[in-house]
Formats: structure tokens, sequence, C-alpha cells
């Protein structure tokens, strides 16, 4: 698989497998996801949307079959206690700052891991703007990355006014954003141009949840055909193409091997325009 680099030159798989949603499945779907060519694999520590545990459970099995830790990307996230439920994995009533330090540290003991290759902020705690807790957070963030075990830090949920204050205030920016991607947005062109400028890796999820319309369009279907491929590859390549990182979360082994065929289609800059148009 491919590599796109941020701007602090570390390499990051060009599609990544998403474990949101897989509750007691997550273990076999990420062996599966791996088995079947994935070499990055996104989480969090929310016990409401993810299983990091079952992850690593995942990650322990598949090193005795000799996948390396080396061999692969882990990206997790830091979720404040607004996104959580009761099961935190912190103290919910500790600063701030020793909460982002006690989720990696569990973190790390969920994933059985030494170092984590991408570490994200799962959401400001502000609506607009950077408040208190932003910034403090960032900041606990940001240490984490000096001291080495995690070799980038990002953030995920946030709009173009956020993410341009925090390139331009933050002593260390993100390499990272992950956002929910919607054609009806311009596929988040705003807060995809802010990070073109800076060298950051966007990542989009729920591209093909968030926009069935779009899979059902019939200039998608036709490019589809041309190319006997399926549509939903279609959306993949057209996000890689873009410079976007794709997210998936199929539990379907044969859509898991089309999703790695994708960088065999290569679609003409017309159609990308096209579809990157095409709720506009």
């Amino acid at each position: 698989m491919k590599t796109i680099k941020a701007y602090n030159g570390v390499p990051i798989p060009s599609f990544m497998y998403g474990t949101a949603w897989k509750k007691d499945a997550t273990a076999d779907l990420v062996q599966l996801a791996i088995s079947s060519g994935f070499t990055a694999i996104d989480t969090a520590n929310q016990l409401i949307h993810y299983n990091e545990a079952l992850v690593g459970e995942a990650l322990l099995t598949l090193a005795q079959q000799g996948t390396t830790r080396e061999s692969l990307f882990l990206q997790t996230k830091f979720t404040p206690v607004s996104g959580q439920d009761h099961r935190t994995p912190y103290d919910p009533i500790s600063p701030i700052t020793q909460q982002v330090q006690q989720s990696f540290e569990s973190s790390l003991q969920h994933l059985h891991a030494e170092y984590i290759d991408s570490y994200v902020l799962h959401g400001p705690y502000s609506r607009h703007g950077l408040g208190k807790e932003d910034w403090e957070v960032w900041t606990a963030m940001e240490g984490i990355y000096q001291s080495g075990k995690t070799k980038m830090i990002g953030i995920s949920n946030v709009t173009a006014e956020q993410l341009r204050l925090l390139c331009f205030n933050a002593e260390v920016k993100p390499m990272v954003v992950q956002n929910r991607c919607y054609a009806v947005l311009g596929w988040d062109q705003e807060v995809r141009e802010i990070c073109k400028g800076h060298d950051i890796i966007y990542q989009g999820f729920s591209l093909l949840t968030a926009n069935r319309d779009v899979l059902r369009n019939p200039a998608i279907q036709a490019i589809a055909q041309q190319r006997k491929v399926g549509t939903a590859q279609v959306i993949f390549r057209f996000a890689q193409q873009i410079g976007m990182v794709p997210l998936t979360g199929t539990t379907n082994a044969q859509h898991m091997k089309e999703d790695l065929q994708i960088e065999g289609i290569e679609l003409t800059n017309e159609e990308v325009l096209r579809i990157e148009t095409i709720e506009l």
C-alpha cells in the first residue's frame, strides 16, 4: 500500500480501517482487515463507540502469526468526558492534562504497544473557536508528541475556524485531521484546503454512509460501469486522488479486498472535478 507524509515526514498508509461500532466483533474484524492487506488501524479509547482493548487482542494474535508492530500504523484518540459514558478511561474529575496522560497510558496498555503512530483529539470542547480546555488538552498532547511516545498528533471533528486557530497558535500544529466528509459540503473543501496549505494529512470518514445519494448518482454509476468496479471503489479512489486518506469500516471480506484494489483505478481530471462538485 502506498503512503503519504505529513509535514513532519512521518508516512501514513493511504487507506485506513476504522473500528468504530464493531463491538464484540472488533478483534475478528481487525484480524480480517490486516490479513486482507490493511496496515493502518483507527480506534479510540471510548467504550461507547469503540473497543480499543479488542483491537489490542487482535494485534497480539497477529503478532503470534508474524505481523510485527512496526509493520502497522496505529491511530487512537483521546475522547473528552462529554463524549464518554460512565466508563471513562481516566479520572473524570482530575485536571485535563492528567486525563490525557491517563487515557494515553491506558491506550498503550490496551494496544500492547510502546508507542502510538498517531494520537488524535476526538473533538474540540468548544462548539465555536477554541477554549481553555481545548488548549489544555492540546498542550498535553504536544507533550506526548515531544516525548516520542506518539509519532503524530491530530484532531477530529474540527471546523475550519478551529483548525486555523490551532495551526497558527499551537506550538505543534496537527499532522492529521479526521472529519466526517459530506459531498453536499464539497467534501469538506474548506478544511481540506487548510490541510493542504499546512501539509496536514486529511482523513475522511463516513464517505459512503454520509453520501448514499451520491452512490446512486447516474454519473458515479457510469464511471463505475465503465471501469467495471463498484461505486464505493470510485468514491474511495476519488478521495485518494484529491489527497485524502479514506477510512472504511466494512465488515465484509470481499469489500475489504475491493477497497484495497482501488489504487489500480485512475480517474481523469474531469471525473474528479465532476465528483468533487456533484452536490454543489
